[in-house]
């Protein structure tokens, strides 16, 4: 039986903010993801701030991020769910080499967790209005 709730593991404020820090320096040299966030983000330091606010939130519960990721994603429009697995492999080597494997595993899994959501949100972009949703 699978639980719904987010692993627990050890890691720290500073640890987000520097795995957030490294993988964003690896997306700007991705020859297939680079492009995609250069087309969106102009403001490297506060788009990186923004997402560790996210991941802070969502591992360590803590306030202060304001916004809808799926809805950022939907409307870049340059967002395909082939990207996914790009993203989420780019992610998970930055865990690996970043943090304890106890710490790169639990934030892997909820990084897979929220992926999976986010993929299936962009593919059903130019679904018909009332279709319902591709569920998988």
């Amino acid at each position: 039986m699978s639980s719904a709730v987010p692993p627990r593991f050890e890691i720290s404020e500073a640890d987000i903010d520097r795995v957030v820090r490294l993988f964003y320096a690896r997306v700007r040299l991705h020859p297939v993801l680079g492009p995609i966030f250069a087309a969106r983000v102009g403001d490297w330091p506060s788009h990186e701030a923004k997402v560790a606010r996210f991941w802070k939130g969502a591992i360590l519960h803590s306030g202060g991020y304001e916004g809808s990721p799926m809805m950022a994603h939907r409307r870049a429009g340059n967002v395909r769910p082939a990207h996914f697995p790009e993203w989420l492999g780019t992610f998970d080597i930055v865990l690996r080499e970043t943090l304890s494997p106890e710490a790169a595993a639990g934030w892997s899994a909820l990084a897979h967790r929220i992926g999976t959501g986010l993929r299936q949100g962009v593919e059903d972009i130019g679904s018909a209005a009332g279709a319902v949703p591709k569920l998988r």
